[in-house]
């Protein structure tokens, strides 16, 4: 942990924001040595950041020591080099003591996963979030996805707390989220955090980009770095050449990607996985209830993976 504040290290990030998946060994149990070579072969790669034990890393499947050697892992593999940003999510009091556990493992903040379970009203959430912001000196990123949506009003109220520097959208919801923007930025002094939370965030890059949501969550940098770190560039450039590489990414490889995601359920974290395995790096398989993708889908996602590093040397060639 580093006294930069956290904020200032993901406004503008070097390179693509890491979300690892986390290792088991095969009789099921954690495998910390290889999440901890998962961890540093990202940083090796040029990840701007860690996001630990999130939903690529099953934090649903992870007891709480499980969780708290993980982050504490990560922490020790990033030295202080990128941040590490730990999940947190069930009830209010489970929410809690995650945060505090990863507090202690040394995190620099926190991203705040749905509650579970319930569909609250907005001032439960409100009031959930509120009470895991003030839990610990970390700070927060609200999550929104599933049965925690937001409107533009309780955003503009949970980015004036103490402790809350950002919002992930995992919804989807265009409108919705230009709304908020608007809204926190009509409402609330100084520069709040906005990151596209969707699966395969790079699909819909664009589109969030206008807006103003540069941030993005990367999968695939888990199993394509490569791939996943020319996106990232191009897509900061900002220039008719780097949309054109985005663009042909895109087609060629992020879409169909997504289509491959979509034949199965918990897709996005099992074939994230089992391109992870692809790369020569065994983090073992997901932990119920997700379950391992089939084989013609994994013969796919390696065929998709050489495709795209085919459009990143067709790139090089035209540049």
């Amino acid at each position: 942990m580093t006294s930069a504040p956290l904020a200032s290290r993901l406004r503008v990030p070097s390179g693509p924001l890491f979300f690892p998946v986390t290792a088991y060994g095969p009789d099921g149990a954690l495998d910390l040595d290889t999440f901890r070579a998962h961890v540093r072969g990202g940083i090796e790669a040029g990840a701007a950041a860690v996001f630990a034990c999130c939903g690529t890393g099953e934090f649903h499947a992870l007891a709480p020591e499980e969780f708290q050697e993980c982050v504490a892992a990560a922490v020790d593999e990033t030295a202080g080099r990128v941040p590490v940003v730990a999940g947190a999510g069930y009830g209010t009091a489970l929410a809690v003591r995650y945060a505090r556990l990863a507090e202690e493992a040394g995190a620099d903040g926190l991203l705040a996963m749905p509650p579970y379970l319930v569909v609250a009203e907005q001032e439960g959430l409100i009031r959930h979030y509120g009470e895991l912001a003030a839990a610990t000196s970390l700070d927060v990123i609200v999550y929104q996805r599933d049965n925690a949506v937001l409107t533009p009003e309780s955003v503009v109220e949970l980015a004036r707390a103490d402790g809350v520097i950002g919002f992930k959208d995992g919804l989807g919801d265009m409108d919705l989220m230009q709304r908020t923007v608007s809204a926190v930025r009509s409402e609330v002094p100084g520069d709040f955090l906005y990151f596209n939370g969707l699966p395969t965030a790079e699909l819909t890059g664009l589109a969030y980009r206008g807006i103003g949501v540069t941030l993005y969550s990367s999968a695939v940098f888990c199993f394509a770095p490569d791939i996943a770190l020319a996106f990232h560039r191009a897509f900061n450039a900002g220039t008719p050449e780097g949309d054109a590489v985005v663009n042909r990414l895109v087609d060629g490889f992020y879409r169909p990607f997504v289509e491959l995601r979509a034949l199965g359920r918990g897709y996005a974290v099992s074939l994230v996985k089992a391109g992870v395995r692809l790369g020569g790096l065994d983090v073992g398989p997901v932990r119920p209830p997700l379950h391992e993708p089939a084989d013609e889908h994994v013969k796919r996602l390696a065929e998709l993976v050489e495709q795209g590093r085919a459009l990143l040397g067709d790139a090089k060639g035209a540049a």
